[in-house]
């Protein structure tokens, strides 16, 4: 893995941790909550890195997260303290981080729209002609616009992959537009192909429509909510067995690089603004972020909001001990998680074979 992608990694990393945090920090600071430090790693600290307005700036030893700590974050009776304070309160500074995660990813995904332009589904467009394929010997070129196949017209991907499989093993027209001139050829699609070739030998994709900004937040947001839910039905497909385990196992940093890596090295195949798959794999980790964060889990933000929510429903708060105890054990357990994770990752790899 190259030094420069190791770099990259770890910038990003710490930019969205740092964007979580910030989310928090905001939020309190717009309810009138004092923060007294805003840390990059968990503690012990290693360097107190400047103070401004009354908020220490930390970096610490364990490289696994961040942290804010507001005011008697933990503590009612402290005046004016993030514990002391209203339900709505409390709520809006935990959702905070979070949020600011999902408006990161919704953002990136934005500028990837922006950049890249809209895919027009309807138009199937050649990117790579595989050498001595049937689509080589009768001189089908990249940028080829596939009009039919067998008289089929090609208005959808998988009406060109229906249209292939249909006729494998037997001579098929195919019709192309080539800047603007009609070509007709013959070809036949092979039942057997070469490992990495599909019949005929072509990787296709779709040109691209230019969209404006407005247009591009909106495929943004689309782009989070259709993850977020694809994210959330990886139990039921455990489940049902349509995703293994091993797709579906917790990763940690290393494996992420190694992914970054994997998707920088693509990049240049996709045919798409250089940067773009790198964009697109921090949304998925922002996204990810947030969303993992709001999960009903003790000492995430999602269990701390869970704490607050019978104090809105049932007017009676849940002890401030009770609470307190449960969320430094699950922070522990949490922490041991995270360690047991990045070690997997070192001792048992990722199979990122495709």
């Amino acid at each position: 893995m190259g030094y420069e992608t190791i770099l990259l990694f770890i910038a990003a990393i710490v930019l969205l941790i740092i964007i979580h945090e910030f989310g928090h920090f905001i939020a309190a600071r717009a309810f009138g909550v004092e923060v007294e430090e805003f840390g990059i790693g968990f503690p012990p600290r290693a360097l107190q890195l400047f103070t401004w307005k009354g908020t220490l700036f930390s970096l610490n030893w364990i490289p696994l997260g961040g942290f804010v700590r507001p005011k008697g974050e933990n503590d009612p009776t402290v005046e004016g303290g993030l514990a002391a304070a209203s339900p709505w309160v409390r709520i809006g500074v935990f959702l905070a981080g979070p949020v600011a995660n999902l408006i990161t990813a919704v953002l990136l995904y934005a500028l990837i729209f922006a950049r890249a332009g809209l895919p027009d589904d309807s138009v199937t467009l050649v990117v790579d002609v595989a050498p001595n394929s049937p689509a080589a010997e009768v001189g089908l070129q990249p940028d080829d616009v596939i009009l039919s196949i067998a008289g089929i017209e090609i208005d959808s991907t998988q009406t060109l992959v229906d249209a292939i499989v249909a006729n494998l093993g037997q001579e098929t027209s195919i019709v192309v537009d080539r800047s603007g001139e009609t070509i007709q050829n013959a070809l036949v699609p092979r039942e057997k192909p070469p490992a990495g070739e599909g019949a005929i030998g072509i990787t296709f994709s779709h040109p691209r429509i230019p969209i404006n900004t407005w247009e591009a937040l909106g495929y943004g947001y689309e782009s989070v909510t259709f993850h977020i839910r694809e994210i959330l039905l990886i139990p039921s497909r455990l489940i049902n067995g349509t995703v293994q385990p091993e797709e579906a196992r917790l990763v940690g940093y290393v494996s992420m690089a190694r992914m970054l890596q994997t998707v920088r090295e693509q990049e240049a195949e996709s045919g798409m603004p250089a940067g773009t798959n790198t964009l697109a794999f921090f949304a998925y980790i922002s996204l990810s972020l947030g969303l993992l964060n709001l999960l009903p889990i003790p000492a995430v933000d999602g269990g701390r909001i869970a704490f607050t929510l019978p104090e809105i429903l049932f007017r009676k708060r849940i002890p401030t001990h009770f609470e307190n105890a449960v969320n430094l054990i699950s922070f522990g357990l949490l922490l041991l998680l995270l360690i047991y994770v990045n070690i997997n990752d070192v001792v048992n790899p990722v199979n990122l074979a495709p």
